[in-house]
Formats: structure tokens, C-alpha cells, sequence
């Protein structure tokens, strides 16, 4: 028992010591001025990879753009769901509830991703400092 708290305090002990000796090992970065995420993005990019990230057609647009439009035609084929299941439910009130929470929830989906595509696209192009 007494040997397995040693380990653990020296483990504990010795966590401080590699970090504080691979802070004086590194050298110190030096700053060329205000960095910018393009900057960060250009010095990570590997060999055949797009030139930017948050351009007009950068990789990340791309991405979120598809993921946006995937979101609003799913919201609006359940809009088509939930109005197929209101004109099918001949009058029984609980089909009726369920289809209007399904028009309900769809709508809503619809706005969600048409203000989520707004406002990444307005992110983006406010990163963008050329």
C-alpha cells in the first residue's frame, strides 16, 4: 500500500519537472505581429490541400454548407410527412396532434437552418481580413 502511494506521488512529481524541462528545452516563438487564423491555417497545410480554409470556396464553407442544405431538405421533407399524415388522419384527434407537432417541429427545423447558414456565412466572411 505505502509503495503504491510513493509511485503515485513520484508520478505526481515528476509530471511539473518534464513539463518545466520541455519549456526550457523549446525555443521561444517570436512574434511577427498580429497572427491571424489564415495564418494558422497556411502553416498547417500540408502538400495538395486547399490554399485556404474560409474563402469563398474554402473547406470549411464547403462543409458547413452541405451540412446546412442535408439539415433544411430533411426539415422539409418531414414539413411533406407531417402535412401527408394532417390530410390521412380522418379526423382522430391524436393523429391530428401528431401531425401538426410534426408540421410544427419542421418549421422550425427550416428556420433553424436558414439562420444557421446566415449567420456561419456572415462568420466566415468576417474572418476573412485580406
Amino acid at each position: 500500500m505505502k509503495k503504491s502511494i510513493k509511485i503515485m506521488l513520484a508520478g505526481l512529481l515528476a509530471v511539473p519537472v518534464l513539463a518545466l524541462g520541455i519549456n526550457v528545452s523549446m525555443p521561444a516563438v517570436q512574434s511577427a505581429g498580429a497572427l491571424t487564423i489564415q495564418d494558422g491555417a497556411d502553416s498547417a497545410k500540408g502538400t495538395g490541400q486547399s490554399e485556404n480554409l474560409f474563402g469563398d470556396n474554402g473547406i470549411f464553407k464547403v462543409i458547413t454548407n452541405a451540412a446546412l442544405f442535408i439539415i433544411g431538405a430533411v426539415s422539409v421533407l418531414m414539413l411533406i410527412y407531417g402535412g401527408i399524415r394532417y390530410t390521412i388522419s380522418a379526423g382522430d384527434s391524436k393523429a391530428v396532434t401528431d401531425a401538426k407537432n410534426t408540421i410544427l417541429y419542421a418549421i422550425i427545423g427550416i428556420i433553424v437552418a436558414l439562420l444557421a447558414y446566415a449567420i456561419v456565412n456572415f462568420v466566415l466572411t468576417s474572418l476573412i481580413t485580406q
